[in-house]
């Protein structure tokens, strides 16, 4: 065990500053010329900013998280699978039929009816937000839609 020694460039040389000019790092011993940095004790408590510094150094979150819960969208095809004919479609009856989820701790949700894919059995829309060519299609299979603005 007493010869045991670290293999050859495992181990680097400590740097020796302020040894003379022969050194290498001798004169101003790698700190430079003038200036708080190359003064004893300069080096201290530069790095402490005020809150502002702070904050400004975080980066920025991008874009916009509403605080508002998107509605559910279904499609008519998804109405023609879910329903027979002659049945009225409610968001409340879509929730139970596990069309769609209801947010936490609420029981109403926002519904609306897009108008891809095909539907052939006419349905009642009550409650539901119904975009122009949802309309166009239950309409077109004999359905109405009731109590809803057209979105």
């Amino acid at each position: 065990l007493h010869n045991l020694t670290p293999f050859k460039g495992s181990r680097k040389k400590a740097k020796r500053i302020g040894r003379g000019l022969g050194s290498g790092h001798g004169a101003y011993s790698t700190r430079g010329m003038k200036g708080q940095r190359s003064r004893s004790g300069g080096s201290k408590g530069l790095k402490a900013r005020g809150m502002k510094q702070l904050i400004l150094r975080i980066p920025k979150l991008s874009g916009f998280r509403s605080r508002h819960e998107k509605g559910a969208r279904i499609n008519v095809d998804r109405l023609e699978e879910l329903f027979t004919a002659g049945e009225t479609v409610t968001p409340a009856l879509l929730v139970r039929r596990g069309a769609i989820r209801s947010p936490k701790g609420s029981k109403l949700v926002a519904v609306k009816i897009l108008g891809e894919g095909n539907l052939q059995k006419a349905l009642t829309v009550k409650g539901c937000a119904v975009s122009a060519s949802a309309k166009e299609k239950i309409e077109k299979a004999g359905g109405s839609v009731k109590g809803a603005a057209e979105a």
